[in-house]
């Protein structure tokens, strides 16, 4: 079989925690024996060993084409190394021998030559849209490589064009290139222009963005100072413009994604199920990101304001409980909730203690070990009613506490989480409530979240 022979199977592989190589399919086999390695010896091809390296660093799976030497010949392939409890699990496609480069007019490739030749920061991020990769002039407070496995969130601030919309997350529903989204530096107060084209895997799944950022002059930040809306009713719009723009097709990717991971319309190999999966998890991913942004947009207004009505939130913990109770199933995961018969009768907004309690229970579960418990429980303290979210997690340090309350704030930003937008958005709208939440953890001994609120007299 000629070596170079396209469309061929994908070549799996495994390379275990200390970068050796555990196994590999026979394609994979013979271009690692050809660099001079074997199974059972460090892996021998060095781009793919370094997006393996790079992988067990980040703890997050990583898409990426490479050009690996094979003898006198160059091999153009697609890597994609997806760490888990054995090590590092490999796919690698393509396969095709690579040509003297002479890129057709248009070529995308080419066109981000062109746009990175003029880069003051060269940038890649995978599907979740973590940072893979990060290329930047020096820059006071920048540390590239600790910026790496980070959200992108977290090194660019980005605003709202002349419609109210994000470029880059509608780039990202619909996987298409996208220029001239502007954005701060964030920590630094200075401006970029941001392009990027979407990494698009072997197999058609979309792989993260590659793109530039270049830094906006003086001149064009006082026309971006001109542009900036005076109307407070700006943000609120902005808020339900993002939302109409990208909950639709946001929710058909999901749907449509669903479907083929469920099998739907017949059947289907698991590899591509699994697949259907990974792109639905990211749209769920992107969709919670949106909402964020839309809740965030409204509560940063001077004149935000919550309804104050009679709820029980009792049956809001109880309500919430059993939104999760799917989540928590699958993530091997226990929610004792309230007892059926049991009121707490508060003042608040109705929709936004749900989504507080939500968020409560959300994160405990996502932070719970298999097998462990999360409990929900009401009490009365004076004149508050609380309801306390308690898990059996890792816990979370003293010094860490006030972190998780800050806009974008994470502990650990390589573990999988959302956007550190949560806990921010939950105490906002609790203390415009005239309530507050609270948190009691040590490393090791779990955490305890508490949602208060006013009381009333029935």
């Amino acid at each position: 079989m000629n070596a170079f022979e396209p469309n061929l199977p994908i070549a799996m592989g495994r390379v275990g925690p200390d970068g050796r190589l555990v196994h590999a399919e026979a394609r994979l086999a013979d271009l690692n024996a050809r660099a001079g390695g074997k199974v059972g010896a460090p892996l021998a091809v060095p781009p793919i060993a370094s997006i393996v390296r790079l992988t067990q660093r980040l703890g997050v799976a990583i898409s990426r084409a490479v050009v690996a030497a094979d003898g006198e010949d160059d091999l153009d392939l697609w890597v994609r190394a997806e760490p888990d409890a054995e090590g590092v699990r490999l796919e690698v496609s393509g396969w095709r021998p690579r040509a003297a480069w002479q890129a057709p007019e248009g070529d995308a490739l080419r066109e981000n030559d062109f746009l990175n030749a003029e880069a003051d920061w060269v940038w890649e991020t995978d599907a979740a849209m973590r940072i893979t990769h990060l290329a930047a002039e020096s820059v006071s407070g920048l540390d590239p490589a600790a910026m790496l496995g980070q959200p992108l969130t977290l090194l660019f601030a980005f605003e709202a064009d002349d419609e109210g919309a994000l470029p880059i997350l509608t780039a990202a529903a619909e996987q298409t290139r996208f220029d001239g989204q502007i954005a701060e530096l964030r920590g630094t107060g200075q401006r970029v222009r941001i392009s990027a084209s979407p990494r698009i895997d072997a197999l058609g799944r979309f792989a993260g963005f590659s793109g530039s950022a270049v830094r906006v002059d003086a001149a064009e930040e006082v026309a971006l100072a001109a542009r900036a809306p005076a109307d407070p009713e700006f943000t609120s719009e902005f808020g339900q413009r993002l939302e109409k723009a990208l909950r639709a097709p946001l929710a058909r990717i999901i749907a449509n994604a669903d479907s083929i991971s469920a099998k739907l319309d017949g059947p289907l190999r698991d590899d591509y199920a699994e697949y259907a999966t990974d792109i639905s998890n990211a749209g769920r991913h992107l969709l919670s990101l949106v909402e964020d942004l839309a809740d965030l947009s409204a509560i940063e207004r001077e004149d935000f304001s919550v309804e104050i009505e009679p709820i029980d939130l009792a049956d809001i913990a109880r309500r919430a409980a059993g939104l999760l109770a799917v989540r928590a199933s699958e993530a091997d995961v226990r929610i004792e909730k309230p007892p059926a018969d049991e009121a707490m009768p508060v003042t608040g907004e109705f929709r936004r203690v749900l989504q507080i309690m939500v968020n409560l229970i959300g994160n405990a579960v996502r932070y719970s070990p298999p097998g462990a418990w999360v409990w929900v429980r009401i009490e009365r303290e004076g004149a508050l009613g609380c309801v306390i979210v308690a898990d059996q997690g890792k816990g979370i340090a003293v010094e860490d506490q006030t972190k998780i309350f800050e806009k974008f704030g994470r502990v650990d930003p390589g573990e999988p989480g959302g956007s550190g937008l949560g806990l921010y958005i939950a105490r906002r709208l609790a203390r415009a409530m005239g309530g507050d939440i609270l948190v009691d953890s040590a490393p090791d001994e779990g955490a305890r979240f508490v949602l208060t609120l006013p009381h009333r007299a029935d």
